[in-house]
């Protein structure tokens, strides 16, 4: 049988005229993860392969830099965790403000690659891993706000 996700209303606001911010719509994913480190909010993360067997992808970290963009990267925590073994909520598909940007230039409607400086999204190349998500607001103070391509 076919599963899916209806659009609850279209509405950018709730019916006393508050805005519903992140949430609009409910086009975003989130899911609960338990944090294998400290992660500010806004970090990429990844799965936490340093687990065993199958808390592999019930535990996420700070996604670590590599080159060509991190494969392991799943989503960006909206929530802080201080210490190993917290829970946090973490925007794995969809829209999802203050995303931590590297120093270099992130640009509105530009593919994003996930991992290539820890924690962070930047522009994609086009020879690097898939691409992460797509920019909606230009970088400022190293933070944009982006849609985050389904991955996990």
């Amino acid at each position: 049988m076919a599963t899916m996700t209806p659009l609850q209303y279209l509405d950018t606001t709730d019916a006393a005229g508050a805005d519903l911010g992140a949430t609009v719509s409910n086009r975003r994913t989130v899911e609960r993860f338990i944090a294998g480190a400290a992660i500010a909010a806004g970090d990429v993360v990844m799965l936490d392969v340093s687990q065993t067997g199958a808390a592999k992808v019930v535990y996420v970290r700070q996604a670590g830099a590599v080159a060509t963009g991190n494969p392991l990267a799943v989503g960006v925590a909206i929530e802080a965790a201080t210490a190993a073994g917290e829970a946090l909520d973490v925007v794995i598909a969809g829209y999802v403000e203050g995303v931590n940007c590297t120093a270099g230039t992130v640009t509105a409607g530009v593919a994003l690659e996930a991992g290539t400086t820890a924690g962070e999204v930047s522009n994609a190349t086009a020879a690097d891993f898939p691409v992460f998500g797509v920019a909606l607001t230009t970088k400022a103070d190293n933070k944009c706000n982006a849609w985050i391509y389904r991955k996990f």
